[in-house]
């Protein structure tokens, strides 16, 4: 009985401790209080198991384990907490558009800012009205309007009438701001070099060229990610 109840409160002493780490900081105590968890659990079962309360020695291996990232339970435990993180968004303004992209499932969303069809969602306007405004509005919204499209009704080009414009190049005009290369990445004002680069090639594998992404996206993600590293280096 004493070896059994030893062993319960070294348990709750495990779980209470990682928990408190995961109030501290979990991101910064991740890489280290896991597998210091995973080992000390392990060593506590195997004690146990030796004494024959296995009872307690399996169910506490088992949690050990999932620490380490071994067996059926990796996946689970109270470190998935620090795994999981909000949806990020990434935003992107130009004069007339201002167009968000989710992270996790890659959906791209926009309205208009400006103009006779401002405050609509482009999602409710149809493709041959799109089609029409890509005529009327600056290089840059024309640029992110085309990003949207190629989403959306992929052989879109194919079918339009006269030069939209749609042009590929570079048309940012100016300077980008910390501000905007934040909202570009969907990070937040502080970000480490490592959050900023794991926004960025989270993106990249969405939005690269080569992936059927957008040429336009794809540098305002890479000049948004120059931005913010400036002020690591």
């Amino acid at each position: 009985m004493p070896t059994i109840m030893f062993g319960i409160i070294v348990l709750v002493l495990v779980l209470w401790g990682l928990n408190g780490f995961t109030k501290v900081d979990p991101k910064k105590l991740l890489q280290v209080a896991r597998p210091a968890g995973g080992i000390g659990a392990l060593g506590v079962a195997a004690f146990l198991g030796i004494r024959g309360h296995l009872e307690v020695a399996i169910p506490l291996g088992l949690f050990g384990a999932g620490l380490l990232g071994w067996g059926p339970f990796a996946s689970t435990g109270i470190f998935q907490r620090t795994r999981k993180t909000p949806g990020q968004a990434s935003r992107v303004r130009s004069p007339v558009i201002e167009m968000e992209l989710d992270h996790d499932t890659g959906a791209m969303r926009g309205h208009i800012l400006a103009g006779k069809h401002e405050g609509a969602s482009l999602d409710t306007l149809e493709v041959t009205t799109l089609l029409g405004l890509l005529a009327e509005i600056d290089p840059e919204s024309r640029a992110l309007l085309a990003a949207y499209l190629d989403r959306r009704e992929p052989g879109w080009r194919e079918h339009a009438q006269g030069d939209t414009g749609a042009s590929n190049g570079p048309l940012r005009s100016g300077k980008m701001t910390e501000e905007e290369a934040h909202q570009i990445l969907g990070v937040q004002p502080g970000a480490s070099a490592d959050e900023i680069g794991r926004a960025h090639r989270a993106l990249m594998k969405k939005l690269h060229p080569d992936q059927g992404g957008s040429t336009y996206l794809a540098a305002q993600i890479n000049e948004a990610k120059e931005v913010l590293l400036r002020r690591h280096r």
